[in-house]
């Protein structure tokens, strides 16, 4: 879906039930993150860039082009599709292949890789993503980004991402930012973190 010209976006559907990833992420936390918000940032975006120089773009290259409201709209709208489409309610519990071969390399493990990006999520003041990305030469990172921000501005692929804007947590958390980060582990599809891995080229 991201591929597409932005003035052809829609909003991007689940690939399990909205109940699938409970206790984890509530139906109702679904209702409003996915249906609301993230409905709500593509029709703002299409909004925004309709009669402009955006409007036959990718987001891609909106995100990368942009700055401003169409910048923030349009990088909402790609980090939330790309957000869901991480999780399964069957997910693959760890990485393998080269993939683990270089969280190995750059972080000591997997679990020391899950502890630092929570700690990232968890410190990040006020609203924003946090990415685990690779270079071109499949280096990894983990990347905190205030509000909209995204790792394509640095060209970096983004693998994994952690919002954490109130309304991706609050409902089944409260203010428990930490508590909720922990638990997307549970859900995270690493066989789909892999494949996102593997098409770097």
């Amino acid at each position: 879906m991201v591929a597409l010209a932005a003035s052809l976006i829609t909003l991007s559907e689940l690939n399990y039930a909205p109940e699938a990833l409970e206790p984890y992420i509530s139906a109702e936390t679904i209702h409003y993150h996915h249906d609301k918000h993230h409905a709500g940032y593509v029709t703002k975006l299409n909004e925004l860039i309709k009669d402009t120089r955006y409007e036959n773009m990718t987001l891609e290259e909106i995100i990368r082009e942009s700055d401003g409201a169409i910048f923030n709209n349009a990088a909402q709208v790609w980090n939330h599709t790309f957000y869901f489409d991480q999780f399964s309610p069957k997910p693959q519990k760890e990485p393998s292949g080269k993939l683990l071969d270089a969280i190995d390399t750059t972080f000591g493990n997997v679990d020391a890789l899950k502890a630092r990006m929570t700690a990232a999520a968890t410190a990040l003041f006020g609203s924003g993503w946090v990415w685990l990305a690779a270079d071109r030469d499949k280096k990894l990172y983990i990347i905190s980004k205030p509000k909209a921000g995204n790792p394509l501005t640095e060209n970096l692929t983004p693998l994994i991402a952690i919002d954490v804007w109130e309304h991706a947590y609050y409902i089944d958390y409260r203010n428990d930012r930490a508590a909720a980060v922990k638990a997307l582990w549970n859900i995270v599809d690493w066989k789909r973190v892999e494949e996102r891995f593997n098409d770097i080229k």
